[in-house]
């Protein structure tokens, strides 16, 4: 008997925990996607931009190559990064003649825009699909970063001594922070799921 009033009260929980996880993600959402439309933010996004099959077009010097200070050619945008809380104004110049900040500001647009749709997702089932299936969606962009993204693993930089570890599978912080969107990418395709139900057997809740 103790057990099934358990069970019941954990289903009446259950709506809780959904509403809560809608929350979280509108919570990383809006605040990652407001970053956007800062210089710091849309610099730290450039090498993963640049590097992508899907979004290296938005940039207008992604593909261009020049010889960095060691004599080696390398792609443009490593000469111009922007250390976090730098404020190079050659850096910043070339960064907006490449379209790196325009695109920063429509793409946080983007993901604020799909958090909201998460978050309606407590009181509009329909909204908060669309909100789930967008952010399992760009999950999945942003892992693929895993493939296309240099950076996302440590470089063999040497040293006093070679590097003991550096490539696949060593994550850089880079690729760490990217990893973590599996579990956005969860997120959103038990979102989905959840709102789904609700618009199909709505008696049901």
């Amino acid at each position: 008997m103790k057990n099934n009033r358990l069970y019941h009260q954990l289903l009446q929980w259950d709506t809780y925990f959904f509403n809560f996880l809608r929350i979280s993600i509108f919570i990383v959402m809006a605040w990652i996607g407001g970053l956007k439309a800062f210089h710091y933010e849309a610099d730290g996004i450039v090498p993963f931009v640049a590097n992508s099959p899907l979004m290296s077009f938005f940039y207008k010097n992604a593909n261009n190559k020049v010889f960095n200070e060691d004599k080696k050619l390398v792609a443009e945008y490593t000469v111009y990064k922007n250390p976090e809380g730098k404020v190079i104004q050659k850096n910043i110049d070339w960064h907006t003649k490449n379209g790196t900040y325009i695109f920063s500001y429509g793409l946080g647009t983007m993901i604020v825009v799909i958090g909201f749709l998460v978050l309606l997702g407590i009181w509009f089932p329909k909204i908060g699909a669309v909100g789930g299936a967008l952010t399992f969606l760009m999950s999945m962009v942003t892992l693929s970063f895993l493939i296309t993204t240099p950076e996302v693993y440590v470089p063999n930089l040497g040293g006093d001594s070679p590097t003991p570890q550096y490539g696949f599978p060593y994550l850089s912080g880079a690729g760490r922070l990217v990893l973590k969107d599996i579990i956005m990418m969860a997120g959103g395709l038990v979102l989905f799921s959840d709102s789904l139900k609700k618009v199909l057997r709505p008696s049901d809740q």
